[in-house]
Parts: structure tokens; C-alpha cells; sequence
């Protein structure tokens, strides 16, 4: 259990991906793992497979062997590989070598690990104060599981020196089913031997059951058994001729429909039989009569008249005489002398042994099989303690090596948010449409992982990977966080390498599609309208040519009689029509045109800013909120995770997952392209003229001319009042009437 009390450890946290993470930067934070509080945990559970991550060592800490780490698992891995060593800081130096001088030898499993570790460097003639590796102690495991007697409680044939005992052993095998040992090979362990030689006990007290009362239950002899399953395969079909000849004898009318009506016969008859006409398989034994007794050679249904020469030959011969029919009476006198013997064979014990016969079965429990095979069964356990240590030597080493590792993208994500390496979800790097998508899962079920990760928020492309030379096949989805999705389609192919280097041919099979980047939202609104009028436009263009087409082909096959006015090109009513269209386009253009006429030059660009605002701004805003909500829990989550935080994938974050592609620092470029499109000089001269005449309204709108050129000295025209006066205003003389403002000037 994760204790959930106020932890005696100073954690340090820092904050990535929006939420709170741990530092584990000391074999201490690894060893303090089940004080730290579990909600501060990202994970909660992560799958053993799609990780790039050593399966083996997965295997090691999967305890329980259901495919999944669960953070008691880990913690517990932790804590076992902690307590083997000095200092837990070797956890997080990791590698594939460790000193022995870094085993802990005041834990009892510390001190068999260091004993297991130094009986390995002698058996290869290394020093003794030579460190340990991963391989060497891979190899020695190896060599030890590969050994006749290796601690593992199964025994093979090949362990027993005396052919017989290995007989003995392969029947085990056989009989009670066998078990691979270390090295993979079939064998048996106490538990089976012990059924075994309780099943032949079992059976030998079941068959002196018959051979105390042989009259009884051996009726027939060895042959009972034939004798009792010929009975049992026909038994439905005669107790099902007795029950309808008995309903004959209460009622004779139900006669023809007892014996099934000669409609019956006619569709069964309309095809080519079999010479045992199993086709009535369905219809009774025989022809049914009141009180009529079984024939037993002729008059039978084809399809049932072997089963019935079996029956007399097995059983009604031995047991009642040779007769040609079978009362009802007779039925019952048969099946009560075969009753004891069927009752004893349902209380069979040991039949798991039935195979060997009674006689072999008898020789193996008088025989001293069973202490021969316990002997070699023990001399392998004696070795469980040895085989375990160096087997646990190995798991040393891969803790030391990949502990710290899956707690950097279990118990925080910083392998991910850290930028030192890629995580162990990572399975590779997309590269399509002039980007490269670094965030790639391995998915084994598109559909069935889209409809979790679709929550994510994020552009997501679900690709099909293949390696044509090796058949290898692959199913990933990657996150799209750059640039933007004008050319991303189902279809479109891409190369994918994995974390090993390996290229594969990638195909996308689904897009669940969302928002891209703030550019990208931005500009969607104009491309969706383009799109709209190229569609238009396009669909237009067709029907206009297919009616075009169609008159030209109707004009040979029905020329116009005589008299009769050719019917125009052109019909009146599309003239109209697009008359119509535009002068409505007309219309709305000199709506604006008038509109932006009534603003102010200098202020155009501003208004133009706002309208451009306007459009734009109900896409900008809604992807500003789906890229500030991007989540990667429900990726990994459709993946088999437990994600146990908001890992959201931010603007910056999501920039660092995608890259576009740019020319690297440095390089030079050469502009001239010999099939670039033929420039035009006059668009730019507009621009310029139109950016000039911009910037003169601006600087007279604002003053700025007037301030820049009263200095120049230029005479005001004439009629122009100075500058300090009032327009057509004289100033009065003094104690004299005022002048009129409407005299007109000389």
C-alpha cells in the first residue's frame, strides 16, 4: 500500500506539462517511493508491451504475470534492488556492470547474490575483485538453466541414468501432461509424479472391483466394454421404437403418423442416396406396429442397420442368444445385464492411467519406480537456492540498468518534458509532408484506439508501416503539433524510422483531425471559402459542359423540321440567371466599396485589420482553447495505460513534438529556379504606388506633412487667409461698426 500519510522525505517537485512532478535525483527518492503520495504519481499502471523498454526486465517486475506494472510492483523492484546494495545512488548512475563492492552483504539475499556474483567471475577466470556484467551473468544463467539438474523442480527424461526410470518419466509426461524447465525443455515436476502414482493406485483398487465379481460387472468378459457401447450408441433410436409402437397400442389411428406420413418420403427421395440411406436418419428403427417387437436383421432403416448388426453381435448374442427380433422385455433384460458394469464404469478412478493397462500399471506400484523418480525430482530442488541467486544476479543488474529508467516515465514523465531522451512509449520518428512527428505510439487496433484518444484534443495520424524486405509489420499513430494539415490525407504516404534505425514504408490510414497552430487557424476560414468557390465553380464548369456535350451530340441525330426556329445556344433564362448573379455580385461589391470609401485612408488598414479580425477570430479563439486543453493521458490511456495526470501538450511543448522544415544555419540558397512561373513586374509597382500613397494620407491625415513642410517657405496661393487668421473674417476698427463677413473678396 502507498502510504498516504505526510511523507518524512523532503520531496522536491517541479512543474512540466501544467501539473506538479517529482524529482528523483538519489537512490533516496527511489527508496521513498511508497511515502510519496500515489495521486502524485503520473502513472498508475502501464502495459509490459509496445514499450521501448527491455521485455525481460519487464517480465522481472511483472509479479503477478498479467502484462502489467502497477506501482506496488515497482516499488517493490525498487526496494528489493535497493536493500541488495550499499548505496541506492547506484540505481540512478545506472549501466551494465556492477562491483561487487557495491552488493550489500548484511541482507541475507545481498550476501547469496555477492556469493552467486564471485562463483560466476571464477567459473570465467576473472579476478575476484573484477565487476559483474549483464552478459556475463545472461550467460551464466544460461549455462546454468541449460544443466541436466538446475534447480528448478522439473526433471527430464534425460536426468535419469537408468532407461527405465526415463520410461517412467515419459509416461508421466504423457499421462498426467508435461512442464518446461529452465532450458525449455518438457519434463515433470513432485506434483505430477504424485498424481501420477496416486491415479495407478486409483486405478488398480478400481479394476479389483471387476475382478471380484466378474459375473456381475464383466458380463461378456473383456468384450463387456464393446458390449455396453453398442447398446449406448443405439439406445435413443430402440427406446424411441418401443415408445411409438406403445402410443400404436393406445391408439391405432396415430398409426400412419407414427410411422411418418408418405409426403415425408418425397423430398428425401428427390435426391441421389446413400447407399446407408442416411438421409432417414431422422425416421424411426422400423415399421411400427402395436406390440411389435424390434426386428434385429431385417425390415430396419438403412441409416441405423449397422448400429443394430453391431448391438446383436456385441451384445444380444453373448448375453440373451441368437435370435432374429428384440422384445420389449428383451430391451429391458439387455440393458439390466450391462447395468453393473455401467455403473461401475461411472465410478471409474484413475483413468488418467487407463492408457497403460492394468498390467503396467500394477508394475510401476510393486516396482520402486516412484522412489527412483522422487530421488531425481529432490537432487534438482537441492539446487533451487544456487539457481535462484544466480538468476537473481541477472535481475541485480537489470534493476541497475533499467529501474531508474521506467520510474523517469512512470513516476514522473521527464524523459518526455526533460528533453534528455525520447520516453519509452516513443516507438520511433514520422516523417511526412516536410515534418518529422517525434510523439509515435506503436497501436495494434486503430478504430478501437481512436475512439479513446480522439478525448486528447490533438491531430492525430494513424499509419499502416511495413518493411517489404522482411514482411515486418507496424501500426502507429503520431501527433501532428506543427504546420498544417493542407496536405495530410488518408493515403498519403511517409517513411517512419523505429528507435532502432530501421526504416518502414508509412501509409496514413485515419486522421482524427483537429487543431494545428494559431497560423493555421487563422487562415482556415479563407481556405475554406476558397475551397467553397473552387467547388462551385468547378461544379459549374461541368454541368455546363455536359450540357454543352449533350447538344452537340443531339444535333446530327435530330435536325429541326422545316419552319421550325433553331432553338438558341444559349437559353434565355441562364442569360438571365447569370445576368442576375452578377449584378447582385455587383451589388455587394459596390456595397463595400462604398462602405470602405467612407473611411478614412490612413484608418483603411486598421479597418481592414479589424474585419480580417472578425473573420479569423472565432477560429483563433476556438483553437487557442483546443491547444491549451491538448492532453496526451488519453493517448496513452487507449494504449493500456494508467495516466494519472492532465499531461497536456501546450503550444511550446507541442512545438518541440513536430518540427517543419528549415534550411539548416548556414546554408546558401540559390534563388533561381529555371521552371519558376514567369514573373510580372505591375503588381509590385502597385504595391508600392499603393503602400506610398498609404503612407502620404497617414502623414497628412496626422499633421505630420504640415509640421515637415511649413519650413520650406512656400506662398500659400492667392486668396489663402495666414495662418493665425480666421477664414473670411476682418478685424473691426476701433469705435467703428463691423465690417460684414460676406464682402466679397477683390
Amino acid at each position: 500500500m502507498i502510504n498516504s500519510k505526510t511523507p518524512l522525505h523532503p520531496w522536491r517537485f517541479y512543474r512540466a506539462g501544467g501539473f506538479d512532478q517529482v524529482r528523483l535525483e538519489s537512490g533516496a527518492d527511489l527508496m521513498c517511493l511508497d511515502q510519496l503520495d500515489q495521486e502524485l504519481w503520473v502513472a498508475l499502471a502501464c502495459p509490459i508491451a509496445g514499450l521501448e523498454f527491455d521485455p525481460k526486465t519487464t517480465a522481472l517486475i511483472d509479479t503477478d504475470h498479467d502484462g502489467r506494472i502497477r506501482a506496488p510492483e515497482l516499488i517493490a523492484a525498487v526496494q528489493w534492488a535497493g536493500s541488495a546494495l550499499n548505496n541506492p545512488d547506484t540505481l540512478i548512475r545506472g549501466g551494465d556492470s556492477l562491483s561487487l563492492d557495491a552488493i550489500n552483504d548484511a541482507t541475507e539475499h545481498g550476501k547469496q547474490i555477492l556469493a552467486s556474483a564471485r562463483r560466476i567471475l571464477a567459473h570465467l577466470g576473472q579476478p575476484a575483485g573484477a565487476p559483474v556484467t549483464l552478459t556475463q551473468a545472461m550467460d551464466a544463467n544460461s549455462v546454468f538453466a541449460s544443466a541436466l539438474f538446475n534447480g528448478d523442480g522439473v526433471i527430464v527424461p534425460e536426468c535419469a541414468e537408468d532407461p527405465a526410470v526415463a520410461a517412467v518419466i515419459r509416461e508421466i509426461a504423457d499421462c498426467m501432461g508435461d512442464v518446461n524447465d529452465r532450458s525449455g525443455k518438457p519434463g515433470i515436476t513432485q506434483e505430477r509424479a504424485d498424481n501420477f502414482f496416486a491415479a495407478c493406485a486409483a486405478f488398480d483398487q478400481w479394476m479389483k472391483q471387476a475382478e471380484e465379481n466378474p459375473r456381475s460387472i464383466l458380463p461378456v468378459g473383456a468384450n463387456t466394454a464393446a458390449a455396453a457401447a453398442a447398446v449406448q450408441a443405439i439406445k435413443p433410436k430402440v427406446d424411441d421404437y418401443f415408445g411409438r409402437c406403445r402410443v400404436a397400442a393406445f391408439d391405432p389411428r396415430a398409426l400412419d403418423i407414427l410411422n411418418r406420413a408418405k409426403e415425408e418420403y418425397t423430398p428425401v427421395a428427390a435426391h441421389q442416396l446413400t447407399i446407408d440411406a442416411a438421409e432417414l436418419a431422422g425416421f424411426p428403427l422400423a415399421q411400427i406396429a402395436a406390440g411389435k417387437a424390434l426386428p434385429l436383421k431385417t425390415g430396419l432403416n438403412p441409416a441405423h442397420a449397422a448400429a443394430v448388426a453391431t448391438m446383436l453381435a456385441a451384445a444380444v448374442q453373448p448375453l440373451l442368444g441368437d435370435r432374429s427380433e428384440l422384445t420389449e422385455a428383451g430391451w429391458a433384460e439387455l440393458q439390466a445385464k450391462l447395468a453393473a458394469y455401467q455403473a461401475w464404469k461411472a465410478a471409474e478412478a484413475g483413468g488418467a492411467v487407463e492408457k497403460l493397462g492394468v498390467a503396467r500399471v500394477r508394475a510401476l506400484l510393486a516396482g520402486k519406480a516412484r522412489e527412483s523418480v522422487n530421488a531425481l525430482i529432490a537432487r534438482d530442488k537441492s539446487l533451487e537456492a544456487e539457481a535462484d541467486n544466480v538468476a537473481n544476479v541477472e535481475k541485480l543488474l537489470r534493476c541497475v540498468r533499467d529501474l531508474y529508467l521506467l520510474c523517469r516515465n512512470f513516476v514522473n514523465f521527464s524523459d518526455l518534458y526533460g528533453g534528455g531522451g525520447p520516453a519509452i512509449f516513443q516507438c520511433g520518428t514520422l516523417y511526412l509532408d516536410q515534418r518529422a512527428c517525434f510523439l509515435c505510439l506503436t497501436v495494434e487496433d486503430a478504430a478501437r484506439h481512436a475512439s479513446m484518444a480522439g478525448l486528447s484534443g490533438a491531430y492525430l495520424a494513424y499509419c499502416d508501416c511495413a518493411r517489404k524486405g522482411t514482411g515486418e509489420k507496424l501500426g502507429i499513430v503520431a501527433i501532428v503539433s506543427q504546420g498544417d494539415d493542407e496536405n495530410l490525407m488518408v493515403g498519403r504516404n511517409g517513411v517512419f524510422y523505429d528507435r532502432k534505425g530501421r526504416d518502414y514504408d508509412a501509409t496514413i490510414t485515419k486522421i482524427i483531425a483537429s487543431s494545428i497552430s494559431l497560423r493555421q487557424a487563422f487562415w482556415a476560414p479563407y481556405k475554406k471559402l476558397v475551397r467553397t468557390i473552387e467547388e462551385f465553380v468547378a461544379k459549374r464548369a461541368s454541368s455546363a459542359d455536359s450540357d454543352v456535350q449533350t447538344q452537340l451530340a443531339a444535333i446530327p441525330a435530330a435536325a429541326p423540321a422545316a419552319g421550325t426556329p433553331a432553338k438558341p445556344v444559349l437559353d434565355p433564362s441562364v442569360i438571365a440567371l447569370l445576368s442576375l448573379a452578377v449584378g447582385s455580385l455587383a451589388a455587394g461589391a459596390a456595397t463595400v466599396l462604398a462602405f470602405l470609401g467612407k473611411v478614412p485612408l490612413p484608418l483603411l488598414p486598421l479597418v481592414l485589420a479589424a474585419v480580417a479580425l472578425v473573420v479569423s477570430g472565432p477560429s483563433l479563439l476556438l483553437a487557442f482553447i483546443k491547444l491549451r486543453k491538448r492532453n496526451l493521458g488519453p493517448i496513452l490511456d487507449a494504449n493500456g495505460w494508467a495516466i494519472n495526470a492532465k499531461a497536456k501538450i501546450n503550444v511550446p511543448f507541442g512545438e518541440s513534438l513536430t518540427t517543419v522544415a528549415k534550411l539548416p544555419r548556414g546554408a546558401t540558397l540559390d534563388s533561381g529556379d529555371r521552371y519558376a512561373e514567369k514573373r510580372v513586374l505591375w503588381p509590385k509597382l502597385v504595391g508600392v504606388v499603393l503602400l506610398l500613397i498609404w503612407i502620404y494620407s497617414l502623414l497628412d491625415y496626422s499633421g505630420m506633412l504640415y509640421r515637415m513642410t511649413k519650413k520650406w517657405g512656400w506662398d500659400p496661393p492667392i486668396g489663402t487667409p495666414p495662418a493665425n487668421s480666421s477664414t473670411n473674417t476682418v478685424a473691426p476698427v476701433s469705435g467703428g461698426p463691423a465690417p460684414s463677413t460676406n464682402t466679397p473678396a477683390k
